[in-house]
């Protein structure tokens, strides 16, 4: 699968930008240093928007590197660089690297390295300045172009960030800047490269520098005692609930899920926020919980002597949206590493729920050990925790609902090998059944638009040499904040379908003004203004075909899905881009 798969990209087509001329054969400057670097830490691609501020290490790249390990993937937009990242590390479980351009570039980048923050995402991103030494920066540019401590205004959402002055020091930066960003709880991180420090002739040869000395694996599990008392709790719970959330996406970590809950009879929550935890349609599976209250939900932790919480994202806000503001009376195992991250800038880390037991360790080696503890357990019979409703796709002549654009879909695709790398807010898990860790990849983990369509080409980009077709829903909000994304799908050769379920309009603020016009008595009919994308109507395919992608639509009904989505899908499997805009109800799951 994608996220085992470490091979080294040998493509030689025209997607890739072969350097002409002789290479440098030895490092002559300190970004040449950067460069060996990034090779060393086996860092593949290199996500980027140009500017002169790391002109020096674009250079090593091209003319020392020859544009490999890592390759440059030209982005149109800085948030692009980094969703992209994002999207790659949500399939492999690994980082890629990301540049930006001094201040300005940074600020662009921002939201999205919010998003990955929030994702708990790893990428090494890199930004320059204009010289630290005021004495040599040029007139006007590298003056505007230059910050004081330009990594405090992202530095409440990443790991850490480091301005290295010194060839050597830089080197050291880096390692240590990988090294906690694919360290639990993973995340984005930050070297800010002074200008000089790229482009100033080496002194000296510097001393060898083995990379992979410097970056020692950190894994957390529990201790003995922990996983003996959580083994006596779970042998003795009659009616225990499972709540999966943050994993990694390896079929055995999958399995391991499976069968711990299989062995304990737990039904199990699991959550579209992140990837596939769990098969959606397994008889012990619950449901995936919403925005709002889950009916099932509600009574199954009323129920549960014990809840067993892995890595859950808001767990309070589970128990306060299902329980009616109560709480559980059973006993609450959470187990994460999260907590070490958390800081007082940034409230993603939710709500502070009730907790009798807590585990500082990482989910997938818990449920590991945990399952071996309860070997000798035999497993109940399987018990169905509820009745699934069987939908039907509504008649041809009718305006597509999101449902049906998402049914629509996955019949046209079979039983091909799908990663869907985006959704939208109005999904349900019923529609499209999660049977396999890279079936589903999760949300943009900040709630920033422009996200979609920069992670789906990131996930693209991972599943290039697997034979996983890679898919992103996303809303025409979303796209037309980050369509440009589309271009370095296709200048890179990325075989992608994004489908744009296109309501015409930013219509969660719809809903908003709804409930603030119902609330203060006034008319909800003007609920639209300031909301609707209409008069004149954007036309999202011929973006599409702008940069050189495949546009179809818009399609107006569900009659016209399956030609549709048949040509989409047979452009992808030959190697395209295809961008198809549905033009779906205005509505939610």
């Amino acid at each position: 699968m994608a996220a085992d798969n470490n091979a080294r990209d040998t493509r030689n087509d025209l997607s890739r930008e072969e350097p002409k001329g002789p290479l440098a054969t030895k490092a002559g400057f300190g970004s040449d240093v950067i460069a060996e670097t990034l090779r060393d830490m086996d860092l593949t691609y290199i996500a980027l928007n140009p500017g002169a501020s790391y002109r020096g290490l674009h250079d090593s790249i091209v003319n020392y590197l020859g544009n490999k390990n890592p390759e440059m993937l030209l982005c149109l937009h800085e948030e692009h660089a980094i969703h992209i990242a994002q999207g790659y590390a949500k399939v492999t479980d690994k980082p890629m690297a990301c540049a930006v351009h001094s201040n300005v570039g940074l600020m662009h980048a921002s939201m999205a390295i919010f998003n990955a923050w929030c994702d708990r995402m790893p990428m090494v991103i890199m930004g320059a300045g204009g010289p630290g030494d005021a004495a040599k920066r040029r007139p006007w540019i590298d003056w505007i172009h230059t910050s004081r401590d330009q990594g405090a205004m992202i530095r409440n959402y990443i790991k850490y960030d480091d301005m290295p002055t010194s060839p050597a020091a830089a080197r050291e930066a880096l390692a240590r800047a990988k090294w906690h960003s694919v360290t639990a709880p993973k995340g984005p991180v930050y070297v800010n490269l002074d200008v000089h420090l790229q482009e100033d002739p080496l002194k000296e040869e510097l001393p060898a520098f083995d990379v992979n000395r410097f970056m020692p694996t950190v894994s957390v599990g529990a201790t003995p005692a922990q996983i003996g008392e959580l083994a006596t709790l779970a042998r003795g719970a009659k009616n225990p609930v499972i709540v999966y959330g943050r994993f990694l996406r390896s079929q055995k970590g999958w399995n391991e899920r499976v069968a711990l809950a299989e062995k304990l009879g737990a039904g199990v929550c699991s959550d579209l926020k992140v990837g596939g935890s769990f098969p959606t349609d397994h008889p012990l599976h619950i449901t995936c919980p919403g925005m709002g209250p889950v009916k099932e939900v509600g009574e199954a932790l009323k129920k549960a002597d014990l809840i067993l919480a892995f890595d859950v994202v808001d767990l309070a806000g589970l128990f306060k949206t299902n329980l009616n503001d109560g709480l559980p009376t059973g006993k609450i195992v959470h187990v994460s590493v999260d907590h070490r991250i958390h800081n007082g800038w940034s409230m993603d880390h939710q709500g502070l729920p009730p907790v009798d037991h807590f585990i500082s360790a990482e989910a997938d080696i818990v449920v590991s050990q945990l399952l071996e503890a309860l070997a000798d357990v035999k497993a109940p019979a399987l018990k169905v925790m509820r009745e699934r409703p069987r939908y039907e796709i509504r008649d041809a002549a009718e305006r597509p609902l999101v449902r049906d654009l998402a049914l629509s879909l996955h019949k046209a695709l079979g039983d091909r090998d799908v990663c869907l790398l985006s959704t939208t807010i109005a999904w349900h898990e019923d529609w499209w059944p999660i049977r396999h860790p890279l079936d589903y990849t999760g949300g943009a983990g900040g709630g920033g638009l422009a996200a979609g369509p920069g992670i789906s080409v990131g996930g693209a980009l991972a599943l290039r040499n697997d034979k996983r077709m890679a898919v992103g829903i996303v809303g025409d909000g979303d796209f037309l904040m980050g369509a440009t994304a589309v271009w370095t799908a296709v200048r890179y050769k990325l075989p992608l379908l994004l489908v744009v379920s296109n309501n015409s309009s930013f219509f969660n603020d719809e809903l908003h003004q709804e409930r603030v016009a119902i609330a203060r008595n006034r008319p909800v009919e003007n609920k639209w203004i300031g909301q609707k994308m209409i008069e004149p109507d954007v036309d999202i395919a011929a973006i599409a075909r702008g940069q050189g992608a495949m546009g179809i639509g818009p399609v107006h009904s569900i009659g016209e899905l399956p030609a549709a989505f048949a040509k989409a899908i047979a452009e992808v499997e030959a190697g395209g881009v295809v961008v198809i805009d549905v033009r779906v109800v205005p509505g939610y799951a």
